[in-house]
């Protein structure tokens, strides 16, 4: 363990070590990779980088440890998550200034990201106990079909960096609430964070082996070594569509069960008689949770033109009022982006949609200071075509673009080829649940500019991914079903 000076405060106690088997271990070939603060550019430690060989005794440590963890009453498993869940927030400011030192994002954020993923742990404590069979007679009177959901095993868990508490959480308890063991592989940028619940969940009773935690730059070869290994049966994915296609690939040489919750590209349509107001307070939270690093991040902004003006002028001033700096420093709103890549792209789109003549209405620039920011922008008349419609931006601008028909607007909502979250404006209740029931999304929000809830089936459609976290649909991604004929 280490200890990491926050602006004026120790952090204490962070772990920069593989965990596999209940214990703390470094890499196998004493390699290791550099964590840093997106704010500052700078280096804030090392961590141990698995080795295809960690990453075969993690899921040795997962199957070994597995029989009995599965075997353990729900109630058991159940409190055994609930502790967990009470340990996170008893330090949730603790987790939440570790999110901000390795995500960058501003501290309400961080607070409110561990917030919702310690529910998950709540909420997983509650359904684990309702693992429910059924019994019914076959149709010909010939026998009793009886049917068990049993956990599907060895678990891998492969998160990113945008929330790094919470994707974890979100996987992790509806594995173990299942009875499955897992092996969790968190993006290399934020691994901090991931190590830091792995502590804790050992801490709340978690058994040795039941989870286990594989930092690594070598991010193909270890998840290649682990989708290999016959004692892995699940894959739990989040990041992008590209690299979900290639974990996809690999799994099918074995087989696996996959639940992928890929990229997005969230349509914001705002109808004629939305109340403008709350529509700019949903797009505000739509788009700018987590700085715009968010897979349901509002993507693209239809507005009708009655209402247009009004509405990006509104939002403009939004955007343009949000404090931009270090996530940690009081009063801040907007953190820099994850790291120099993120940023150029992000740039990129910008440039591109002026060059097609979008009107630039606040932001539009990267700030000359260190850290990877880049200004809360708002870009008007944005031309159908531009790159920032038609790929995810994962950062803070909000493209606008005017319709005068609402089908006009639902063609183009659905023309992409990810369909994760949408969001929709208007006074009318009745045309509202029509119109969202056409767009091509695995989720809606309908006058709400927040989606995500432990107890909601969070997941896409079309590109965006496949199976559903979160709900009862969670635990059910970490059971397989087993038909048993009886007769008596």
């Amino acid at each position: 363990m280490t200890a990491i000076q926050l602006r004026g405060h120790d952090l204490k106690d962070v772990h920069r070590q593989l965990y596999i088997g209940g214990e703390w271990v470094g890499a196998s070939d004493g390699a290791e990779f550099d964590v840093f603060d997106p704010a500052t550019e700078e280096v804030l430690t090392s961590v141990s980088s698995g080795t295809r060989d960690d990453a075969l005794a993690a899921v040795a440590a997962a199957a070994k440890a597995l029989p009995a963890w599965a075997a353990r009453p729900p109630r058991e498993r159940a409190e055994i998550l609930r502790n967990c869940y009470t340990l996170m927030m008893e330090r949730a400011e603790s987790l939440a200034r570790l999110v901000t030192l390795e995500n960058g994002k501003a501290l309400p954020d961080a607070r409110g990201e561990v917030s919702y993923a310690a529910e998950f742990f709540r909420w997983f404590a509650e359904e684990g106990v309702r693992n429910l069979g059924e019994m019914y007679n076959s149709p010909a009177g010939t026998h009793r079909i009886l049917v068990q959901r049993q956990p599907v095993g060895v678990s891998l868990l492969v998160t990113p960096w945008n929330f790094p508490a919470a994707m974890a959480t979100r996987k992790m308890a509806p594995a173990l609430a299942a009875g499955c063991s897992v092996v969790l592989k968190p993006a290399s940028e934020t691994p901090l964070t991931a190590l830091a619940i792995a502590a804790l969940m050992s801490e709340a009773g978690v058994p040795a082996g039941v989870v286990n935690v594989l930092p690594s730059r070598r991010s193909g070869e270890v998840a290649n070594a682990m989708l290999h290994d016959p004692r892995v049966r699940k894959l739990s994915f989040t990041g992008s569509t590209e690299v979900g296609r290639t974990l996809l690939r690999e799994a099918a040489d074995t087989v696996i069960g996959c639940a992928m919750e890929l990229g997005g590209n969230a349509p914001f349509l705002v109808l004629e008689d939305a109340d403008v107001e709350a529509a700019v307070q949903g797009a505000m939270i739509a788009k700018m949770r987590n700085g715009g690093e968010a897979c349901t991040a509002a993507n693209r902004f239809y507005v009708h033109a009655a209402v247009v003006k009004e509405f990006s002028q509104a939002l403009a001033r939004g955007m343009a009022g949000m404090k931009l700096g270090h996530g940690l420093d009081d009063g801040v709103q907007l953190g820099p982006l994850v790291n120099a890549s993120t940023r150029a792209k992000v740039a990129a789109l910008v440039e591109e949609a002026k060059d097609r003549g979008a009107k630039v209405l606040t932001g539009g620039n990267a700030p000359q200071r260190p850290g990877y920011f880049y200004e809360a922008t708002v870009l008007g008349d944005v031309v159908p075509g531009s790159r920032c419609l038609v790929e995810e931006i994962f950062g803070p601008v909000a493209p606008i673009v005017t319709f005068e028909d609402v089908e006009d607007a639902i063609v183009q909502a659905n023309d992409s080829e990810f369909g994760l979250a949408g969001y929709l404006y208007t006074g009318d209740l009745a045309k509202g649940l029509r119109v969202a029931e056409r767009l091509e999304c695995g989720m809606i929000g309908l006058n709400r500019g927040l989606l995500s809830d432990p107890a909601a089936p969070f997941g896409g459609v079309k590109q965006s991914g496949l199976g559903r976290e979160g709900a009862h649909d969670g635990l059910l991604e970490f059971l397989e079903t087993k038909y048993i004929a009886a007769n008596w």
